[in-house]
């Protein structure tokens, strides 16, 4: 498995914009999509967005699309989650995820829980009304 670290979480006003950062070591990081994952407060983890291994296609879940962003630097094997115009339906622990298996296919994004098999920690995101 790979390691995971994320970084950026914190309280923000509604409005307001957060970047969350996940820095990844064990494996060759530009073999593998990378995405986030959410979990709020007695609610099940849901999926947020998705990169392919090179970055050049990504998918978002629709309750983010238009204010979330999901890059990466396979240089400096990092992901990140650029999160604007957050709600506070957005607080969450939000975890840094990495595929369970090296993309065949360069624009391969996958989506599905079981799909992915490192997590990180988790970084906490509180949006205030």
């Amino acid at each position: 498995q790979v390691q995971l670290v994320e970084s950026g979480g914190g309280l923000v006003q509604a409005g307001g914009s957060l970047r969350l950062s996940c820095a990844a070591s064990g494996r060759i990081f530009s073999n593998y999509a990378m995405g986030w994952f959410c979990q709020a407060p007695g609610k099940e983890r849901e999926f947020v967005a998705a990169a392919s291994r090179s970055g050049g296609t990504r998918y978002y879940a629709d309750s983010v699309k238009g204010r979330f962003t999901i890059s990466r630097d396979n240089a400096k094997n990092t992901v990140l989650l650029q999160m604007n115009s957050l709600k506070p339906e957005d607080t969450a622990v939000y975890y840094c995820v990495c595929a369970a298996s090296p993309s065949l296919y360069a624009n391969y994004v996958p989506i599905r829980e079981p799909d992915f098999d490192s997590w990180g920690q988790g970084t906490q995101v509180t949006v205030s009304s």
